[in-house]
């Protein structure tokens, strides 16, 4: 192959990737890709957090909600109260908002609480915690029905626990 004939073939690539988004191109600056939580985990998470509480003797809801606060997985057990469900959901948007666990979130800013407590979808109560891997956050998981907010996030740890290896391994 001569030089020229290299050349071409260098120049030819060099526009074609650029043509097809390969490369530098300003096509790749339009979009994000942010890391999520897969349904498989994210189940996993939820029937561990409820099978902790309930080793516990507590009925309690566990609801898994992406980094922007959308339900993945919402889990009721058998004898929790329905309302649960809107709690749990609740504390676990409050913690992906905050970006905080529940707890610290309501420790941190007292001073707001009444009104983040009236913005529909939220509530500052503990019981939520983040999920996050690799320094990024997933998404939170909020647990409600035990006596206490304390005893949810337990729970919610508890679950964590469970599914850290594959959150470690994953990232």
């Amino acid at each position: 192959m001569t030089r020229l004939q290299s050349l071409r073939r260098t120049a030819l690539a060099t526009v074609l990737s650029g043509m097809l988004g390969f490369g530098g191109s300003a096509a790749a600056d339009v979009y994000t890709e942010l890391p999520s939580l897969n349904l498989d985990l994210a189940q996993e998470l939820a029937m561990a957090t409820v099978q902790s509480c309930r080793d516990d003797g507590h009925q309690v809801s566990a609801v898994v909600v992406d980094r922007s606060g959308n339900d993945r997985v919402v889990m009721r057990d058998d004898r929790a109260a329905p309302q649960t469900i809107s709690i749990a959901g609740d504390k676990a948007r409050a913690s992906v908002m905050s970006g905080l666990d529940s707890g610290d979130f309501v420790a941190n800013r007292e001073d707001i609480r009444d009104e983040m407590n009236n913005v529909d979808g939220i509530l500052m109560l503990d019981g939520a915690i983040l999920i996050e891997a690799a320094g990024r956050m997933l998404g939170a998981v909020g647990v409600s029905g035990a006596p206490g907010g304390d005893l949810d996030r337990a729970c919610a740890e508890q679950g964590m626990e469970a599914i850290r290896e594959e959150l470690d391994f994953a990232m």
